[in-house]
């Protein structure tokens, strides 16, 4: 494990307007993450977790606090700061895919390196080793529709993790599988925490999730319940 704390949140609130009031989505926040662990956000609907993932993955900021991600102050940073931090500091999985139907497996694990500056071999070598480490290789040409659920996380996995980020953001990444490629997807992320201490930090509330964790955050109402270290 790294061990260098690459993610601070301290007192982070989260409100959103709701007619006349507000909505507190987030109470005083205070957690840190190390590189290397493998950490899930863990509660019911309601709870938080994908707000704070996404303050996380700088795609919100905070109403009070300050949030510190891979050096740089979410709070702070304009909107063309934050696409860069998100672009070569951190991948997210998400539970849909959002996969381009148009494009073949290649093309849409290729296009998280388009806008970096890299040579057309070096986005190919990288590619390649991507769709390696999920087991698709095979299925390099083939589009979204001719794949299984399990094979489009797959593939979801593969483009987070080809631009090599320190954090990888997993928002209810098995909500849509069966428990064998549940459980499979989860090995798959383990392995690759293991072999390239990449962060993973997930939002679920999936007990196949869950115990391959070694940190779980329990959420409630927008506060940590409790912070487990397995």
């Amino acid at each position: 494990m790294e061990n260098k704390e690459i993610v601070k949140l301290n007192g982070v609130y989260k409100r959103f307007p709701s007619g006349k009031t507000e909505f507190t989505a987030l109470s005083h926040i205070d957690l840190s993450f190390a590189g290397g662990e493998f950490a899930g956000l863990v509660g019911p609907s309601g709870s938080g977790k994908t707000t704070l993932l996404n303050i996380i993955g700088s795609l919100d900021v905070p109403t009070e606090g300050t949030a510190d991600v891979l050096g740089k102050r979410v709070n702070d940073l304009s909107h063309k700061e934050a696409a860069l931090l998100r672009n070569y500091g951190i991948g997210f999985i998400f539970q849909t895919y959002n996969l381009l139907p148009v494009y073949d497996v290649y093309d849409n694990v290729e296009f998280a390196l388009l806008l970096q500056k890299m040579s057309p071999n070096e986005r190919k070598r990288q590619v390649m080793e991507a769709l390696d480490w999920v087991g698709l290789t095979d299925k390099v040409h083939s589009r979204p529709a001719a794949l299984s659920g399990g094979e489009c996380q797959r593939v979801a996995i593969a483009r987070a993790m080809v631009k090599r980020p320190r954090l990888v953001l997993a928002d209810e990444p098995s909500a849509n599988l069966d428990s064998k490629n549940s459980h499979r997807i989860v090995q798959t992320m383990k392995q690759l925490n293991r072999d390239l201490g990449t962060t993973f930090i997930f939002s679920t509330h999936d007990e196949k999730v869950m115990q391959y964790l070694d940190r779980i955050i329990y959420l409630k109402d927008g506060e940590v319940e409790r912070d487990v270290v397995v």
